[in-house]
């Protein structure tokens, strides 16, 4: 079975989850074609697994700025013209409202023929798409255009802010199935689609490979560890207010913040005026094999974040048998289970992040890490959750299903 997979930058370091699952599925038997709308910025490609998935994929959005290509995309599309219209007022009917909504849609259209024409050539049967908003708008209209049917996974937590301007509730109807990364994402898309639709909604977690995180070295019990992009949603100005009160009673403590992000500036002006320059690494991006070190030495893996889906860094701290400290936002709560494998604090609350520090790194980190390595093993395992993925790809959504992990096919 030959399946493409979309999403708008691939491979990119802050998504390391969906080169796994391609990865998970390849060695599945699938020949899977990756896309994506636009090419990776270098300080996204970490390490030479990420080059190489580079190297390999087709970029969507060169073929549509390339009007011999775009051409020739059009003219195969036209030789079906029921087809293409349909896809035309599709692409007119779902844009957000304006001028620049319809201008928008109109070159998700243009990148939709040009997918379709790939797709065609390349003998794909299905397609797949993650991060449900305009490259799934391009996977959609692309499907229509094609005729080969469309999947995608619906994240969050940031396209529940705006399900009508992303026609979420048009790109459920029409997808194959939907694989959602967790009961909340599902219930968030119960929401915002007709009951009729709600069988195709499934739950496929993201995953890892617990055997990448086995290695342990010594840990000191001052280490704390956050692994994300620095923006507004990560919370990270809290997380330095949080150490800087909680070195008052442990000065020992230290933090390594790896991503990068547009707060980068702003959070080394604050790390400097807390007095925490010496306190505090900036490590940029990682590779996921500089990651798994990190996480084999630090003593707690902490993300305050305002807003989140299932955090994938958190499977990978747990599968690294470190406890978490982590709000209590989206589907957190459904991987960690608080005060057994970490623990889960309010959003926005420094009081309550500076406590949860002060007591993980007081605790017997030993057992909550074992904790959260069997959570992570019982139900985040990448190569079960390709499998689960692999036969709804094959059988699609009427597949019975329990989600029990002792349950699954």
């Amino acid at each position: 079975m030959k399946i493409a997979y979309l999403t708008g930058e691939y491979p990119r370091a802050t998504d390391t989850f969906i080169q796994r699952e391609v990865a998970a599925l390849r060695g599945l038997g699938f020949d899977v074609l990756t896309c994506s709308i636009r090419r990776t910025g270098p300080a996204h490609l970490v390490g030479e697994e990420q080059k190489a998935e580079a190297a390999r994929t087709f970029h969507v959005l060169a073929g549509a700025l390339n009007l011999w290509t775009l051409a020739c995309a059009k003219l195969s599309a036209l030789r079906s013209p029921a087809r293409y219209f349909k896809a035309l007022a599709l692409a007119w009917r779902t844009a957000p409202r304006g001028l620049r909504g319809r201008a928008y849609n109109l070159v998700y259209f243009a990148e939709a023929l040009v997918l379709a024409h790939h797709l065609r050539r390349e003998s794909v049967t299905h397609l797949h798409n993650h991060i449900a908003k305009s490259s799934c708008t391009v996977a959609m209209l692309a499907s229509q255009l094609s005729g080969i049917p469309y999947s995608f996974t619906l994240h969050g937590p940031d396209i529940f802010f705006a399900p009508e301007h992303w026609r979420l509730d048009e790109k459920i109807a029409r997808a194959r199935f939907v694989a959602c990364i967790s009961d909340f994402a599902r219930a968030q898309a119960m929401l915002f689609s007709d009951r009729a639709h709600w069988p195709k909604l499934k739950i496929v977690h993201c995953g890892v490979d617990p055997a990448r995180y086995d290695a342990t070295g010594p840990r000191d019990g001052h280490h704390l560890a956050f692994v994300g992009r620095l923006d507004a949603v990560k919370g990270v100005p809290l997380l330095l207010e949080a150490l800087a009160e909680a070195r008052k009673s442990l000065p020992d403590l230290r933090l390594t913040l790896v991503g990068d992000g547009p707060d980068r500036e702003a959070l080394l002006d604050q790390a400097r005026a807390l007095d925490l320059s010496e306190a505090v690494e900036f490590a940029g991006y990682l590779s996921q094999t500089e990651v798994a070190a990190l996480l084999a030495y630090a003593d707690c893996l902490v993300l305050p974040s305002f807003a989140e889906g299932v955090p994938v860094v958190l499977m990978e701290a747990m599968a690294a048998r470190l406890p978490v400290i982590a709000t209590r936002v989206g589907g957190v709560s459904e991987l960690v289970e608080d005060g057994v494998s970490g623990l889960l604090v309010p959003p926005g609350d420094v009081a309550s992040l500076t406590q949860a520090i002060k007591q993980v790194m007081k605790s017997d980190r030993a057992a909550m890490g074992q904790a959260g390595r069997t959570a992570v093993e019982a139900g985040f395992d990448i190569g079960t959750e390709a499998k689960r993925l692999a036969h709804l790809l094959r059988a699609g959504p009427d597949l019975p299903y329990d989600k029990r992990p002792e349950a699954r096919p």
